[in-house]
């Protein structure tokens, strides 16, 4: 597993727990304890984004004031997005709840669905556990041995849905790079999509996290039924020598801000957002402890023992990319989205 411990982009706040703040009845500590701490997974048990979330569900309490009781709740649907709705709008905004959804929901809004009711600018960001790169892997009993294979075979990818990075990514290398991908759609999650692989249903699956690859599909890897084609990140990966990687393929400064905000955003691979209009002193509090837990030694080890990957990232390095992205030129931000149109 590689590790790179974040760095927290501000000074450690101290005393939590004894402080109380103007019209705030309680301290931290006195609410969390009392409140306790409720991590929303929007997606389907037994994905990555899953096994993120209840690893550090298991270890953020001991480092936040009032060491709350931390409860995982799944709201699987379109990817995260549905979760994402009900954090934005329904859930409560006093810092007792954040979530997960996959890296490419806060796009959502950018690109103009308008299913997506929230602006994810304005979202209290927690932190990102990994720092991940996307993969397609590709059974390897159907001729399709490499990435030139797939630009001149069709090759059948298991997808999600439009706000899925299963696939988003697969369009997005079908409609930019000129890959021969036939998308079927309407799968659960990367475990369905497992499951469809196994069956023989479809071929191969885009744009999921090579932890996921490394973990979930662990024996496939290893027994030789699917092989990594291509990565989507923006230069070689240690882990996958000699894989080809998207970036590769971009030919003008255009293309580059394209791919950007297309294959960009897997950096944010597992990623927390509270709702909006968190009070300060909480998100403090919980940007402090979700630091704390991913450098804590338990949480490594855990993380070792399940194969899942750490590079960590603090929630205001992830803001920071959200906004840059939202900043980006409309003409590449048009050209995004039309990439990912069926």
């Amino acid at each position: 597993m590689v590790l790179k411990f974040m760095q927290a982009g501000s000074a450690a706040i101290a005393a939590f727990g004894a402080c109380t703040f103007p019209g705030q009845a309680q301290s931290i500590a006195e609410f969390y304890k009392a409140k306790g701490l409720v991590i929303l997974v929007g997606i389907e048990p037994g994905t990555g984004y899953d096994l993120y979330g209840r690893t550090l569900s298991r270890h953020i309490g001991k480092h936040l004031p009032g060491n709350p009781t931390v409860v995982v709740n799944n709201m699987p649907g379109a990817s995260g997005l549905v979760a994402f709705n009900w954090l934005n709008n329904v859930a409560p905004k006093d810092g007792s709840t954040f979530g997960i959804a996959s890296f490419t929901v806060p796009f959502e809004p950018l690109f103009g669905n308008k299913r997506a009711l929230f602006d994810a600018t304005k979202m209290g960001w927690i932190g990102n556990m990994d720092s991940s790169v996307s993969v397609c892997a590709v059974r390897t009993d159907v001729g399709i041995n490499s990435f030139d294979d797939m630009m001149r075979k069709e090759v059948v990818i298991g997808g999600t849905g439009i706000a899925g990075p299963i696939s988003q990514s697969p369009l997005a290398l079908k409609n930019l790079v000129g890959a021969k991908i036939k998308l079927i759609e309407g799968y659960k999650g990367t475990a369905s999509v497992k499951l469809a692989i196994e069956r023989s249903e479809v071929q191969g699956i885009c744009g999921v996290s090579f932890s996921t690859i490394r973990t979930q599909y662990r024996e496939l890897m290893e027994g030789g039924t699917v092989k990594v084609l291509v990565h989507l990140g923006s230069k070689p990966y240690p882990d996958l020598p000699g894989v080809p990687y998207v970036y590769q393929f971009a030919k003008t400064a255009e293309d580059l801000q394209v791919y950007d905000l297309i294959f960009g955003p897997q950096g944010l691979g597992r990623s927390f957002a509270a709702p909006p209009g968190v009070p300060p002193e909480r998100l403090a509090a919980l940007r402090k402890a979700f630091t704390d837990a991913v450098s804590d030694p338990a949480l490594i080890a855990e993380a070792e023992k399940t194969g899942l990957d750490l590079r960590p990232q603090s929630g205001q390095d992830v803001q920071a990319f959200i906004e840059r992205a939202y900043a980006s030129p409309p003409e590449a931000i048009e050209r995004a989205r039309k990439a990912l149109d069926p």
